[in-house]
Parts: structure tokens; sequence; C-alpha cells
């Protein structure tokens, strides 16, 4: 009898020198998702689908379909993430702290045999959110 399938998160976490409320609606404004991360029709409302639009590249079509499962304004945002075989959620975690907001942001169920996924998620998150960063930065 087989177990469990063990998956695994990719997690980056950033002391952001911005007040929650901001960091917020970068991550639920459609213009300002657009701006660091992709084209969308994303809306902060548990049940909303929504589809994430790039360029297509070798073995991805550019398209991402999710979902809103949890909306807590100004502090927790999840949505599942559907892309290429790929089954996962992406949980967004917003605490104050002195001077800013530490953010968390979780992306789970990477299975085993989707180490190549699992591989462009870790990189593509660095990216996204250092342009997250400056996103915030230049909206001071």
């Amino acid at each position: 009898m087989n177990g469990p399938i063990t998956t695994r998160s990719v997690i980056v976490e950033r002391q952001l020198p911005h007040p929650a409320e901001k960091v917020w609606l970068a991550l639920t404004q459609g213009p300002l998702i657009e701006e660091w991360l992709m084209k969308n029709d994303f809306r902060p409302v548990v049940g909303h689908k929504f589809t994430f639009r790039s360029e297509p590249m070798p073995q991805w079509d550019g398209v991402i379909d999710g979902e809103v499962t949890e909306v807590q304004s100004h502090t927790r945002l999840s949505y599942t993430w559907s892309a290429s075989g790929l089954k996962s959620v992406v949980t967004w975690t917003l605490t104050p702290v002195e001077g800013g907001t530490h953010l968390r942001m979780e992306q789970s169920g990477f299975r085993p045999d989707q180490e190549a996924n699992y591989r462009g998620a870790t990189y593509g998150w660095q990216r996204f959110i250092s342009n997250l960063e400056r996103v915030l930065g230049e909206r001071a």
C-alpha cells in the first residue's frame, strides 16, 4: 500500500518598507499585478476564477488558471495556480512589523515528479517578488 504523496513548497520571504495596505493593493489590484507579475483578470473575491497570462515559452503556453480561495484583507490571500499539469496553491501572508511589512509567499503542492516546475517556480518567484519590490518603491 502506498502512503500519501509528499509535496514540496517554494517559500519566499521579504521585509518590505511599506505598510501592509500598500502591499495588499499590489497583490490584489489587476493593473498593479500586471506591473510585477502578469496580465490578469484577478479580483480579490473568494470563488473568483481568473487567468494570469504571459508570453508563451517552450514547455509552457503562458497561461495560468486560478481561483481565489481565501481573502483576509491586508493579511492573507490564497489562490489556486494551475498550469502545465501543475496544480498548486499560492498563499500570501502579510504581517505588520516595525518599519513596514513582512511578506511571505508560499506556493505549495509540487509533486516529486515535478522537479522542473519546482525549479522554475523557485527562480520565477525570486524575480517576481523583486519586481513587486520595485513597483512598491516606484509608488511611494
